[in-house]
């Protein structure tokens, strides 16, 4: 009951400090408002996403298709915010997978050490040393080329080691932590020790990371849609959207523009929202 208080009020801190700072909570309400319109996509008064009209090919922003049309004469309001039905979630769960599975490597190479911290931060280091969207794209060619679910495990795999590396790095100071050799001495085990009173030490910067994270991870999937090896045609996803507009040129601007500027709201949403969450998360930074 006690911690449970504790939980609570600490939790009630980290709101106040958020409301201190509008541009945090603007940036999670543009977050939030992405994935209200992608889970409500399928009740909306919305243009089929899939089925083509070559009647309407191509037509700039009217009254009728806000957004335009894209080359198939499908509308791009509706296909953007089916869209988010794919884009936004899908960085979200890559984030909690990779995540996930980072800090546990990272927590057991640093508290652990020795051969295992040696293994598990040497295929981080080996992860790291490529770019990013190399590393990705052959990733992907090699689990058989484009899809989305090839895309989202590429991107997983890169993206771990830095979870890791900032786990580990956690671990390692706080396992010094007086609290930890109180726990060693009245007989805690090495698993209650380091997940019982270790690993809730480190969620701040974790969460602060994570979530800036989600924009990297929906960034580095439209870009490989964006270059073929993500969301295969006729799926709606803002890189492949981006990769239709930009093949017709400068005369059809809307048709590229608009899921980028999707992208862009986005991932600014949650830089607004992850600058302030890091802020609130710190006690020193909370009274500013």
């Amino acid at each position: 009951l006690t911690e449970s208080r504790k939980h609570r009020s600490q939790l009630s801190s980290i709101w106040r400090a958020l409301k201190q700072r509008p541009i945090a909570l603007v940036g999670l309400g543009i977050v939030i408002a992405w994935l209200i319109l992608g889970v409500l996509a399928p009740v909306l008064p919305l243009a089929d996403p899939v089925d083509p009209d070559m009647t309407t090919r191509l037509l700039p922003p009217s009254r009728e298709f806000w957004l335009g049309t894209d080359e198939l004469g499908r509308d791009i309001l509706s296909r953007l915010i089916w869209g988010a039905r794919i884009s936004v979630p899908a960085g979200i769960a890559v984030i909690l997978v990779s995540g996930t599975v980072g800090c546990l490597l990272g927590a057991l190479a640093g508290y652990l050490g020795g051969p295992v911290d040696v293994v598990i931060m040497r295929a981080a280091d080996a992860i790291l040393s490529f770019p990013s969207i190399i590393l990705a794209m052959t990733i992907t060619a090699v689990r058989g080329g484009p899809g989305l679910g090839n895309a989202l495990i590429a991107v997983g795999i890169v993206l771990w080691p830095e979870y890791a590396r900032l786990m580990r790095s956690q671990v390692l100071y706080l396992r010094e932590s007086e609290f930890v050799t109180a726990a060693q001495s009245v007989g805690a085990g090495q698993r209650r020790v380091l997940f019982r009173h270790i690993l809730p030490s480190t969620d701040a910067p974790i969460v602060v990371k994570a979530t800036l994270d989600v924009g990297a991870a929906i960034v580095l999937t439209a870009g490989l849609s964006f270059i073929g090896l993500g969301a295969v045609p006729p799926t709606a996803e803002w890189g492949a959207m981006i990769k239709q507009g930009a093949d017709k040129g400068l005369q059809y601007w809307w048709y590229a523009l608009v899921p980028g500027v999707a992208i862009m709201s986005v991932v600014m949403g949650l830089n607004f929202f992850g600058d302030g969450l890091r802020d609130a998360l710190d006690p020193k930074r909370r009274g500013r």
